[in-house]
């Protein structure tokens, strides 16, 4: 991962996108839609997200938000460490779940080229912050 995304501002306001391993279409099913939807609100209550837009789709997340507790990366790593065991386990206890057997394996695959992944990894390891207002923006606009 290039070391010019990170979040350099930890009180800024940030886009940040992340997918699944693979570009997996997961998110099509409304019972793993909503545990993103579900954490969502928990970290809007309890972990300080402030989100200013985001856009779910059937394999990857958008957001464009600030940590009120400045600790965005932190947070992020959070929300996707929920986010990936509660869709795994709801994979895995889905009796309607057709690709039951090859999300699994993708994800074990997936989580066997990682020297920090335990069995699965659903969500791939970058989320590419972007800092949406900085000095650096301003003098731009200002200029």
């Amino acid at each position: 991962m290039s070391r010019k995304y990170k979040f350099h501002n930890k009180e800024g306001l940030y886009f940040v996108s992340f997918a699944t391993v693979n570009w997996l279409d997961v998110f099509v099913r409304q019972i793993y839609f909503n545990v993103l939807v579900d954490s969502v609100t928990y970290c809007r209550a309890e972990k300080g997200m402030e989100v200013f837009a985001y856009c779910f789709m059937p394999s990857n997340v958008h957001f464009i938000f600030r940590s009120s507790n400045q600790q965005p990366m932190e947070l992020l790593r959070d929300f996707k460490k929920h986010t990936s065991k509660k869709i795994i386990e709801a994979i895995e206890n889905n009796p309607q779940e057709s690709k039951r057997e090859l999300f699994l394996w993708l994800f074990e695959r997936a989580g066997k080229k990682q020297a920090n992944v335990s069995k699965y990894q659903f969500w791939q390891h970058h989320n590419k912050p972007i800092e949406l207002w900085s000095d650096k923006t301003k003098n731009r606009l200002y200029t």
